[in-house]
């Protein structure tokens, strides 16, 4: 059996921050994906400002986050959940969800996805 030898390693300082046009106060910064060489997932840091929101959303595929720092709330399907830094969760493929920051603290997290397209539907 080979062993891969094409690791990645980034460092903090070069992960670059976008926000995320949908929603208020949200920054991604992509920290390994398809084109950094991971075969199968991307793994994302989110930041979520004080006061920012995600308005209700689907993907089409699954998510898995991990809370680093922070307090905010997590709507999954009809329940609410105030989360913050050691708490995760999962958030099912095609299942509505949106966030809330209503204290005065960023909150950030980091999402994995598989890899490959995900088309993301605005709920009214």
């Amino acid at each position: 059996m080979s062993q891969r030898t094409d690791a990645l390693l980034r460092r903090a300082d070069g992960i670059e921050y976008e926000p995320v046009d949908a929603a208020d106060g949200l920054e991604k910064g992509v920290l390994v994906d398809e084109a950094r060489g991971a075969p199968n997932f991307a793994i994302r840091r989110f930041t979520l400002a004080a006061g920012g929101d995600v308005p209700k959303h689907t993907n089409e595929v699954e998510h898995e986050q991990y809370v680093l720092s922070g307090e905010y709330t997590v709507g999954i399907g009809d329940e609410e959940h105030t989360v913050s830094a050691g708490d995760s969760l999962l958030i099912p493929a095609g299942v509505v969800h949106w966030y809330r920051n209503e204290g005065e603290q960023e909150g950030t997290f980091i999402c994995a996805v598989p890899n490959g397209d995900d088309a993301i539907e605005l709920e009214e």
